[in-house]
């Protein structure tokens, strides 16, 4: 999108506002839209030269909810709104703001954190581990279980020997 100074968008709104030309003309002959004309003389109208300047702005969320209310009370259109309270955003900013109010409510038009978070999260602490069974058991209760363990090795190494000599059997017996 293309910026243009104060002085630029003042001549086009005073040329429409005191000529009696079109605004698809006038747009013709300056290379804008005619949407574009149209707005900035209907800004230069209601707020004077102010409503041309560049204007960054963080609304609150009352601020939004009181647009919206006066919107619906007074059965504006987003376009009217947007230029009775000067958002410079345009008619896209007040849809926006009431989308967001239908799908989430008051919670939904906070203003939310623009840019990167300042640093990272601090992180968490880890959860304290659980003290491990093997320090509460007795000396001769690990020499138990390292026997059954080592009973179940031998166990499944001599089954598994057994499968492998009852298929060398069978192949021999093909073959």
């Amino acid at each position: 999108m293309a910026k243009y100074t104060e002085a630029f968008k003042l001549e086009v709104a005073q040329t429409y506002l005191s000529k009696p030309i079109g605004a698809r003309s006038l747009a013709a002959q300056y290379g804008l839209d005619h949407g574009t004309v149209r707005r900035w003389a209907q800004q230069y109208q209601s707020h004077g030269q102010a409503g041309l300047r560049k204007k960054f702005s963080h609304y609150s969320a009352q601020f939004k909810l009181s647009v919206l209310r006066r919107m619906w009370q007074e059965e504006l259109s987003c376009r009217q709104v947007a230029a009775l309270f000067d958002l410079r955003g345009g008619h896209g900013v007040v849809t926006a703001w009431e989308r967001q109010y239908h799908e989430g409510g008051l919670d939904a038009l906070q203003p939310k954190p623009r840019g990167r978070p300042k640093k990272m999260p601090e992180p968490k602490p880890p959860a304290p581990m659980p003290a491990p069974a093997d320090e509460t058991r007795t000396l001769e209760q690990l020499r138990q279980e390292n026997a059954y363990l080592r009973a179940e090795v031998a166990y499944l190494k001599k089954l598994r020997a057994l499968r492998q000599a009852k298929e060398q059997a069978a192949q021999k017996k093909r073959g």
